[in-house]
């Protein structure tokens, strides 16, 4: 598969006969990865390594040759007792669900008594994201982060001949597993900027349209710039041990984007509305055939 990707997640002592992963939860963990777009999620269960295919317990060792089993042994590390879960798809899809089970599984009570749950503080930076990632539906490229986010140094190139090459000068700083903060440098220059729309399928009378002021203002020079903006919700969520923003946030709204407290979104009277220059009118819903 083009763009495919196929990851192997060892979770030790997953398969020990005492205290291992029970069946009913492997199969939950199948149905958790679905939420990421997973078709399945395929396991070994290692035994004994000693007696090679003999010693792997999974549905699948019977499709995998004996070379390739030996390889994905040494490759994850496992051992006897180990559990190995395999996720196999678009890359995408496989990093958000196979990451996010690996979070998971770490926070059970089956990471947690074996202590794959480490309560250390390990911040960390993300870097070297795509600038752009494609929309199959649509059949177009978008900017994973936004239009306006300055490519690598060398990379802008890539932004006309190979959008999915070019990496962004954007950065998450992480904490835990939790973004506490992200930003970018900014495009700077009119010419890429230009380029960047065209990536986008943003025509030059649309972007003209849209951003001329930016482009216009890029004309005259703009020295290079960049920022980061810090999610103070989720800082106090973990200096307080909340599990959710929810719990922290002064006046948290609701699935629905409802404050309970102030009772919004409420009505909005016409003059209101005239101030606005927004007028309301109804439409008859679509006769079915």
């Amino acid at each position: 598969m083009e763009g495919g990707r196929v990851v192997g997640l060892r979770v030790p002592g997953g398969a020990n006969e005492q205290g291992g992963m029970p069946r009913s939860e492997i199969d939950a963990y199948t149905q958790f990865v679905a939420i990421y777009g997973a078709k399945g999620l395929a396991y070994i269960k290692v035994n004994d390594k000693s007696k090679g295919r003999d010693g792997l317990q999974s549905p699948i060792v019977k499709n995998i040759h004996d070379a390739a089993l030996a390889q994905i042994l040494e490759r994850t590390g496992a051992e006897n007792g180990d559990l190995i879960f395999f996720g196999a798809d678009k890359a995408k899809v496989v990093n958000d669900a196979i990451g996010a089970l690996r979070v998971k599984i770490g926070h059970s009570e089956f990471g947690r008594k074996n202590g794959l749950f480490d309560e250390d503080w390990r911040p960390l930076w993300v870097v070297d994201f795509p600038m752009f990632e494609f929309d199959e539906d649509a059949n177009r490229w978008n900017a994973l982060h936004h239009p306006f986010t300055a490519p690598k140094a060398g990379h802008e190139d890539f932004i006309s001949t190979a959008p999915g090459k070019a990496i962004a000068q954007a950065y998450d700083m992480v904490l835990n597993g939790w973004e506490l903060g992200g930003g970018s440098v900014r495009i700077h220059r009119a010419d890429v900027q230009s380029q960047v729309f065209t990536a986008l399928n943003i025509g030059e009378e649309e972007a003209q349209v849209k951003f001329g002021f930016l482009l216009d203002a890029l004309q005259y020079g703009a020295p290079p710039h960049g920022g980061l903006a810090f999610g103070l919700d989720r800082i106090v969520t973990m200096m307080t041990g909340a599990e959710s923003i929810r719990d922290v946030i002064a006046f948290p709204k609701t699935q629905r984007a409802q404050c309970l407290l102030t009772q919004a979104p409420s009505e909005v009277d016409e003059k209101q509305l005239r101030e606005l220059h927004i007028r309301l009118r109804s439409v008859e819903p679509a006769v079915k055939s």
